[in-house]
C-alpha cells in the first residue's frame, strides 16, 4: 500500500518494524512490510531512522507539490539492474527499433481510451449515438499511426500531432459525459481551470511517481526517452511510459463524478485557476489507491494494477538486452 502523509505538521518515525505516524488528533502504526511507498504532500517531520528503514525495505519517499507533481524523492543509491540496460536504451533511442517501441505505447494509449469510451457507452444508452461518434473519430485519428515508419527523428512531429488531435477528441467526449456543472473546455494543467482537470492533474502526478519508481527498479534510465526529447532534468522516459497508464487516472476521476462524490468544497481558488485542497486530495487518493490495488487479467495472469507498471518495465528492460520471454 501507499502511505500518504497529507496532514500539516504530521510526524513520521520508526517504531520497531513499523512506521509510527502522529498527527494532532491521532497516532497509529503500520508495518513497513505493508508499505510500498510513502507520499508526502504537506509540511511534515520525518526522522532519519524512518528514512533508513524505508531504504532498507525498498520503500521510496516521494514529495509532491500542491498539484500532485513529484518534486523530490528519497531512494537508495543502487542501480536497479545492470548498466547494459541503460546502454541499450541509449543505443536504440534514435533507431527504428526505438520507434517501434514508442509507437506501441501510443497505440496502447489510443486503445485504452477507445475501450474506456465503449465501457462508458454501455452504462449510458441515452447518449450512445454521441459516444459512438466520438469513438469513431478517435479510431480514425489513431489509424494515422499505421502510416508511419522510419525513425523517431523522422516521425516524432507526426506522432505528437496525431496524439494531440486524439487527446482533444477524447477529452471533448469526457466533458460531454460530465454533469452540466462540471463540464470543461479541454485539458488545463497547472493551474487547472476547472474541477475535472484539478483532480486529473493530481492523479497524473501520483502516477508519474509510480512510473518513475518502476523505471528505477527495472534498471531503466528515467531521463532517456524516445518520443519526448531530452531536456535538462526532464524525465523523458517517464513521460513516454505513462501514456500506457493514464487511463487508470482518467477512470478514477470519471467514476468520482459519476458516483457524485465530487463536491465544490474540495477545491480552492488560486490565481488563474483551482487547486485541490486537503479534503479533495484525501477523497481522490483513497479512490485511486483502492483502484490501483485491484487485480485484473493482464497478459495471461491475474495481477494488481500497481504491479503492472513494474511488470511492464522489467519486460521492456529484458527486451532491450534480448532476454524477453
Amino acid at each position: 500500500m501507499q502511505l500518504v502523509i497529507n496532514t500539516y505538521g504530521s510526524y513520521l518515525q520508526k517504531s520497531g518494524d513499523c512506521f509510527k505516524i502522529k498527527t494532532d488528533d491521532r497516532v497509529f502504526e503500520i508495518s513497513c512490510k505493508k508499505v510500498s511507498s510513502i507520499l508526502i504532500s504537506t509540511a511534515a517531520y520525518i526522522t532519519t531512522d524512518a528514512i533508513k528503514m524505508a531504504m532498507e525495505n525498498n520503500i521510496d519517499i516521494v514529495f509532491i507539490d500542491e498539484f500532485g507533481n513529484p518534486y523530490g524523492r528519497v531512494w537508495h543509491p543502487k542501480l536497479g539492474s545492470t548498466t547494459l540496460i541503460r546502454r541499450r536504451q541509449l543505443e536504440i533511442a534514435e533507431t527504428e527499433e526505438g520507434f517501434k517501441l514508442a509507437l506501441e505505447w501510443i497505440k496502447n494509449k489510443f486503445n485504452n481510451q477507445i475501450d474506456f469510451l465503449k465501457r462508458l457507452r454501455t452504462t449510458r444508452p441515452h447518449k450512445s449515438a454521441e459516444i459512438t461518434a466520438f469513438i469513431e473519430k478517435l479510431q480514425q485519428i489513431a489509424a494515422g499511426l499505421n502510416n508511419l515508419s522510419g525513425t523517431l527523428d523522422e516521425c516524432r512531429a507526426s506522432i505528437m500531432g496525431i496524439e494531440g488531435a486524439g487527446g482533444r477528441t477524447y477529452f471533448e467526449a469526457l466533458s460531454f459525459l460530465m454533469p452540466d456543472r462540471f463540464k470543461f473546455n479541454g485539458r488545463s494543467r497547472n493551474p487547472a481551470k476547472d474541477e475535472f482537470n484539478a483532480l486529473l492533474n493530481y492523479a497524473y502526478g501520483v502516477l508519474y511517481s509510480l512510473v518513475e519508481k518502476a523505471c528505477i527498479i527495472a534498471g531503466l534510465d528515467p531521463y532517456v526517452g524516445f518520443i519526448h526529447t531530452d531536456h535538462y532534468n526532464k524525465k523523458s522516459l517517464v513521460f513516454d511510459l505513462i501514456e500506457n497508464y493514464r487511463i487508470w487516472a482518467d477512470e478514477v476521476v470519471v467514476n468520482l463524478f459519476a458516483a457524485r462524490k465530487v463536491k465544490l468544497e474540495y477545491f480552492d481558488k488560486i490565481p488563474n485557476g483551482l487547486t485541490l485542497n486537503k479534503e479533495g486530495k484525501a477523497v481522490l487518493l483513497t479512490e485511486f489507491n483502492s483502484f490501483m490495488d485491484e487485480s485484473i487479467r493482464y497478459k495471461g495472469r491475474n495481477i494488481k494494477r500497481n504491479n503492472i507498471i513494474q511488470f511492464d518495465c522489467h519486460r521492456i528492460a529484458n527486451q532491450l538486452i534480448g532476454k524477453e520471454e
